[in-house]
């Protein structure tokens, strides 16, 4: 039996790039990595974790699903599990923005135009990723606000173009995110709003530029 996925995963499986082999990293219980399997899109589907126990966990999805047969698993620490040129796109899903970042600085073979997509699912400090990727050389394919489980998330996907950005301060905050439509769901639902206290927040750490601009001043290296 295929597993359900939830909105968040939905939107990460439909920025995969079909035709081309997928990595599913950190894929834990393995619910993407069998959906994935089971569309037939892509000619290869790998799926990787750090520990044993997701792996062993992801095997008996794959198994459920009757689609073990289309899918290597692999254990080992982030993009150490794959080589430059391996797979089309990359999911990074439910790890910080932080983890993700330093996964991506591990792998240099990601910083060349024409590598892998990279498709993320930032649990925390969504402008902050956004921030790296752009002053790394990365372009946004997507920005997307998704709600599951009673909030928003942003499910992003990056290809790296060399050309760096630096971004402004509301950039940095909201990316593409107001391109979709879900974005007017999000900003006319009073409780899904952004509290006048986090605004304040980021207020503060905004640097403004000599010529009256702004730009986001948020740190890889920031707790």
């Amino acid at each position: 039996m295929l597993p359900t996925l939830d909105a968040r995963l939905t939107a990460a499986a439909e920025l995969v790039l079909p035709g081309k082999p997928v990595a599913d990293i950190g894929c834990d219980h393995g619910k993407l990595t069998a959906v994935l399997a089971a569309s037939g899109k892509y000619p290869r589907v790998i799926g990787a974790d750090l520990r044993p126990g997701p792996l062993a966990k992801a095997e008996q999805t794959l198994e459920h699903a009757g689609c073990k047969d289309r899918v290597e698993l692999r254990l080992g620490d982030g993009l150490s599990v794959l080589s430059a040129g391996e797979v089309g796109s990359i999911v990074l899903a439910g790890v910080s923005a932080q983890t993700t970042w330093e996964i991506l600085e591990k792998a240099p073979w990601v910083f060349t135009v024409g590598g892998p997509r990279i498709i993320m699912i930032p649990a925390t400090r969504h402008s902050e990723l956004r921030r790296w990727l752009w002053t790394h050389g990365f372009a946004f394919v997507a920005d997307r606000p998704v709600q599951a489980a009673g909030r928003w998330y942003a499910v992003m996907a990056a290809e790296y173009t060399g050309e760096r950005h630096e971004p402004t301060f509301s950039e940095c905050l909201l990316g593409g995110t107001g391109s979709w439509p879900e974005a007017a769901l999000l900003t006319s639902n009073t409780s899904c709003t952004i509290p006048f206290s986090r605004w304040a927040f980021w207020e503060r750490i905004v640097t403004y530029s000599p010529a009256g601009g702004s730009r986001c001043s948020c740190s890889s290296s920031s707790a």
